[in-house]
């Protein structure tokens, strides 16, 4: 989309103000603050035409402009200028991560800490997402007529058992040809390379014995996510209660309600292993989770390693002050790189 410079002017007015009072703005405002060397009549007619485009909207006939989540896209993507972070912010991130290098939970806990104090938004910060813990071998042990014994054989060499409790449990040859079967299948993958069509053809394999099958790869699924289980750290949660956005408790509610819980939280997140890189801004709809529709989050991977990969998010009001939280997240992400460099690289 292309905007004359007037317009251009008028729309990068109406997002900033809205960012700084989330009051609506008029053009007589607009002519007296950002002094464009323009009438207000004439701001009056462009503001009546970014409207047309969906760029702004007026709440009340009588009020106002403010911006649409399509005016926020825009401001993103084409007028949102980088903004460095200041020598106390960057001294600040950089002690910050030195102190705590060596101790990677507390250092996560204080990642988080560090994002919502610096841009008072609620801060998300994952631990590492390690390469995923794959099936080494699975052997399947007769105990009595109603169950086996499951030992589980991971690439970590983490070796784990438990007991699965059937109507009928096979005997000890008919066991070995099934774990001779899960090993063929299974042996070297993933749990969630695991897919439908792979299940199916196991199944028919297994036969009569189909019934042993599901049972033992639901506790295969809960070992391995053990193993695979992250810790998620969140702060300044009850900043959301600063914005006027969040003042109807129902929509703060869900928002505390999000951040507490595990689930959720990685909904938010999203698998960092399989993300673009670089930082990604969600705007209102474009969000997938439906309680974020009226926000705006800002997430981005960072690296300890070449295997581990974690995320860090901030979430906030759609007209949060995008140029200052990206600045702050990149940084964060700066100053990670730079301690593992002056470390020596990878721990």
């Amino acid at each position: 989309m292309l905007l004359n410079e007037r317009k251009f002017k008028i729309l990068q007015a109406i997002v900033s103000d809205y960012i700084e009072t989330a009051e609506p703005i008029g053009s007589r405002t607009i002519a007296k603050k950002y002094e464009l060397g323009i009438s207000s009549a004439t701001i009056r007619n462009e503001m009546s035409d970014l409207e047309d485009m969906g760029l702004i909207s007026q709440l009340h006939t009588s009020s106002g402009r403010v911006p649409s989540e399509k005016g926020y896209r825009f401001y993103v993507d084409s007028m949102m200028q980088s903004r460095a972070l200041t020598s106390d912010e960057a001294m600040f991130l950089q002690q910050m991560l030195i102190e705590n290098i060596y101790q990677a939970e507390y250092m996560m806990r204080e990642t988080a800490k560090a994002l919502a104090r610096l841009t008072k938004y609620p801060a998300i910060v994952s631990e590492p997402f390690l390469k995923k813990t794959t099936i080494k071998h699975i052997q399947l042990v007769p105990l009595d007529e109603k169950s086996l014994l499951l030992v589980l054989v991971t690439d970590t060499k983490t070796v784990k058992n438990q007991v699965v409790n059937l109507n009928t449990a096979p005997n000890y040859e008919t066991l070995t040809k099934l774990s001779a079967q899960l090993n063929t299948h299974l042996a070297g993958l993933s749990i969630r390379e695991i897919n439908r069509q792979l299940i199916d053809k196991m199944l028919m394999q297994f036969g009569e014995h189909a019934h042993v099958l599901m049972p033992v790869l639901g506790i295969i699924a809960d070992m391995i996510q053990s193993e695979d289980d992250v810790r998620v750290f969140t702060s300044g949660v009850k900043n959301i209660l600063a914005f006027p956005e969040f003042s109807d408790k129902t929509k703060a509610e869900a928002i505390f309600n999000a951040l507490e819980d595990r689930a959720s939280l990685f909904e938010i997140l999203g698998q960092p292993l399989a993300s673009p890189q670089g930082i990604q801004i969600i705007i209102g709809a474009e969000n997938h989770l439906d309680l974020l529709k009226a926000c705006s989050l800002i997430k981005a991977n960072y690296t300890i390693d070449n295997q581990s990969t974690g995320c860090i998010a901030l979430i906030g009001p759609m007209r949060m002050d995008y140029a200052q939280a990206v600045s702050v997240v990149s940084g964060i992400l700066q100053s990670i790189q730079n301690v593992i460099k002056a470390l020596g690289g990878t721990q």
